[in-house]
């Protein structure tokens, strides 16, 4: 038996939807609770399997876990032992960022190394760089990682040569935990690594400068715990909004206004959409004809995400005109053209960069390779003609919460089934 997405496409949206918190938020978060004994509580922690992941994590390490709908609490008080179990840090990448948080509370971590969606090299020498720095040694054999610091961590200088998101959590987690102040230049500038630093201050840490090219960390400080609202997850907002650019009408998003996605919201104007922004609330409509976009290059923020990439690409597969997207960040991103081409897209993938020739599409049989590629191939089917089944919810699961349900509130025809293969 396997479950997948049931979607009757080509009629027009009308609604409105709530954005959930921010994966790539609540996972640094979950695994900085352990920097504090005692008690901590995260507001709008998305039910997601990645999540459930980090909180088996915590779990096994010896902390009490409990959620009651989008609150999740975290006890540390009996935490033990610094080794995440294999078969939990090979589910998601995020895994690895316990590393750092195991380094500064117990002076030692180990794991083996972290999965994640297949999206071609993803290295973690940067976060090995940024802990050996702080004075840590380090290892690996036979697929294990082993971490300590038997003098304990020194805080110091580390000069990251690319701007990567996880490293830089990393090196903020470990930083905590190291003697002294930690100046970390060049780190990643996403809202995400703000969220991470203001929770860290709730719970006493002194870390400033995240959003900027320079983060300070004064480790070494008591911390205690701390209650906390994990921030709307800008992706699933681009995701609310590109699936009604795909099938037409209008959708309102409530709980963010958009202002990380200045690179989307741009793109989806140019597309032909109309956007409306307000406190709190994000309102898009798409009355006439679906255009292409002309160019549009990802980057690190404020670039354009490279979450959102194979978003934009179901936008341009079903557009009139010419669209371009080139790939600077992961080599195996355009996967997802491959289940667009079967729905009818005219795409032509030449290195890193796609070329579209948008046209109407059918519906189609189709198969997710990772988490942003089957979103954007679901919502690809929410604009052919006919029906389509999207395989592989298990990669969607990982960073959307209840997918088919929001864009059911937002008017599209999808279900998720369960049936055999």
């Amino acid at each position: 038996m396997m479950e997948y997405f049931a979607v009757a496409g080509g009629s027009p949206l009308a609604g409105r939807v709530a954005v959930h918190g921010a994966k790539n938020s609540a996972l640094p978060i979950l695994a900085a609770t352990l920097l504090a004994d005692g008690e901590s509580v995260l507001h709008n922690c998305p039910a997601l399997t990645d999540c459930d992941a980090a909180l088996e994590i915590l779990s096994c390490l010896g902390c009490r876990v409990r959620r009651e709908g989008d609150t999740v609490t975290v006890n540390t008080a009996c935490r033990r032992g610094h080794a995440v179990p294999d078969h939990l840090m090979g589910r998601m990448r995020a895994s690895v960022l316990f590393l750092g948080a195991l380094l500064a509370r117990e002076g030692a971590a180990e794991a083996c190394w972290p999965g994640g969606c297949a999206l071609g090299a993803r290295p973690i020498d940067l976060h090995i760089q940024a802990f050996q720095a702080l004075g840590a040694q380090g290892r690996s054999w036979n697929g294990q990682l082993f971490f300590h610091a038997p003098g304990g961590l020194s805080g110091c200088r580390i000069a990251l040569p690319i701007p990567s998101v996880g490293a830089t959590e990393n090196a903020m987690l470990a930083a905590c935990g190291a003697r002294g102040l930690t100046i970390l230049d060049n780190p990643a500038r996403e809202p995400e690594i703000v969220d991470l630093q203001n929770f860290l201050r709730c719970l006493g840490a002194r870390v400033s400068g995240a959003g900027t090219g320079r983060i300070v960390v004064e480790g070494g400080r008591p911390l205690h715990p701390g209650e906390y609202t994990v921030m709307a997850d800008r992706i699933v907002a681009a995701t609310y909004l590109c699936a009604v650019a795909c099938a037409g009408g209008e959708g309102e998003l409530l709980g963010t206004d958009g202002a990380c996605l200045g690179p989307v919201l741009a793109a989806l104007t140019a597309a032909g959409c109309t956007l409306d922004r307000g406190p709190g609330r994000l309102a898009i409509r798409r009355g006439g004809e679906l255009r292409g976009f002309g160019a549009l290059r990802t980057g690190p923020y404020p670039g354009f995400p490279t979450d959102a990439q194979p978003l934009l690409g179901a936008v341009a597969a079903g557009a009139r005109g010419q669209s371009r997207i080139t790939e600077t960040i992961f080599d195996r991103r355009f996967r997802y053209t491959e289940g667009l081409a079967a729905m009818g897209a005219a795409v032509q993938v030449e290195g890193d960069t796609a070329c579209f020739s948008g046209r109407p599409l059918h519906g189609a049989w189709v198969e997710a390779a990772d988490l942003r590629g089957g979103a954007a191939l679901t919502l690809a089917a929410l604009g052919a003609r006919g029906e389509s089944v999207i395989g592989g919810l298990p990669h969607i699961d990982r960073g959307y919460q209840g997918l088919e349900k929001a864009l059911a509130a937002l008017g599209g025809h999808i279900r998720r089934v369960t049936g055999p293969a």
